[in-house]
Parts: C-alpha cells; sequence; structure tokens
C-alpha cells in the first residue's frame, strides 16, 4: 500500500509539472510571435549610401607629360577629409589599371589617410579659410613607384590638382609615407617641401604651370 501523504505528494507534483510545461509552451509561443512581429516591422531596403557627386580627377599622361581633367561619378561622404581620401583612392585606381596612361600600383588602399589643418601661407580675405591636406600614402606605394622625375612629379602634380579642383579650399599639400616624412617619392619627387595645390592646376592650353 502506498501511504496516503506520498500520493497527495505525487498528484501536487504532476501538477506542478503539469503548470511548468504549460506556461513554458505560453513562453515559447509568445517568443515566437515577437519575432515574427520583429521581422515584419524589420526594414526591408538597403541602407542609405552617399549621394554620387561629380568629381573632377586630373589624370596623368605619361605620354603627354601633362594632367588631363576627368569627371567620375562617385559616391562621396560629407566629411571634407573622407571625401578628399575617396577622390585620391578613385584616382590612384585609374593609375592601377592595365592600360593606366601612368602606371602605378597599388590603387585606392594606397591613401592611407587625408588630414586636413589650417593653411600655414599667408592669409587675406579671400583665403581665411585656407586648408592645407596632408596626404598620407603608404610605404608599399612609395616602394613599388616608377622610378624618375618626370612620372614622380606628374603623381604629385595629380594629387594636389585634383584634390584644390574638388576641395577649393585646399591651397597647400603636404606627404608623408606611412605617417612619417619621407625625402623623396621614388628617388626624385621631393616630399619634404609644401606644394602650391592650385599651381598645379592645368591651363586651359593643358600644360601644367
Amino acid at each position: 500500500m502506498i501511504p496516503r501523504y506520498q500520493k497527495v505528494l505525487f498528484v501536487l507534483l504532476f501538477l506542478a509539472s503539469l503548470a511548468m510545461g504549460i506556461e513554458l509552451w505560453r513562453m515559447r509561443d509568445r517568443a515566437h510571435q515577437e519575432l515574427l512581429a520583429g521581422e515584419v516591422s524589420a526594414p526591408t531596403s538597403a541602407p542609405q549610401v552617399a549621394p554620387a557627386v561629380q568629381a573632377t580627377l586630373f589624370v596623368a599622361s605619361d605620354a603627354e607629360n601633362t594632367l588631363i581633367p576627368e569627371v567620375e561619378s562617385l559616391p562621396l561622404p560629407t566629411d571634407p577629409s573622407a571625401r578628399a581620401r575617396v577622390i585620391l583612392g578613385k584616382l590612384l585606381d585609374l593609375y592601377s589599371t592595365p592600360d593606366s596612361s601612368h602606371p602605378a600600383p597599388g590603387g585606392a588602399a594606397s591613401v592611407a589617410h587625408v588630414f586636413l589643418l589650417p593653411a600655414s601661407g599667408p592669409r587675406d580675405s579671400q583665403h581665411a579659410d585656407a586648408l592645407l591636406a596632408v596626404v598620407d600614402l603608404t610605404g608599399a606605394f612609395a616602394a613599388g613607384h616608377p622610378s624618375g622625375l618626370e612620372t614622380e612629379a606628374l603623381t604629385i602634380q595629380s594629387i594636389c590638382a585634383t584634390l584644390h579642383a574638388n576641395l577649393p579650399r585646399v591651397t597647400e599639400v603636404e606627404f608623408l609615407v606611412d605617417g612619417a616624412q619621407r625625402p623623396t617619392l621614388a628617388g626624385h619627387a621631393d616630399l619634404t617641401r609644401t606644394y602650391l595645390a592650385a599651381s598645379t592646376v592645368p591651363t586651359p592650353e593643358g600644360a601644367t604651370p
């Protein structure tokens, strides 16, 4: 014979287990419904990207020893430093293609950073907000760049002219390589000086002043 108190205890345990099972089923069903509701309310459109803007690139041509303007439609961020990096990245992407008019390795990844600082040159009312662009190139880009006075100068000039064309406030440009000053790009073009950006923009005839 099973004692009466054990029967009562067994019934209570059974009822407790049944109640817990029902509550677990309700919780699982509630979580499932919340998950479905979240899927319905979740946005289905792609995240917004920066709007496409026309940018003027001054592309170097070794054959003509000059810079040729080329208009590209690029998704550009609003931040000026980020915008400058994207534009220069596109310029260097053109140089890394097999049929480039000015071959240079690395592409967009060669631009590590672009810093915009107040320009150090003389100020007047027209240039009160002038900027100095500090372009930090990678060591791999400098190491792989073809050596030669003309080809190195064209790379420097194209970067400076492209920056000034798209960010007119940039009046001066300096260069770093892997975050440090380097004497030359690949043995010739001086990277210790400050370049006047406007002077690198080609004249209407196509020659660089």
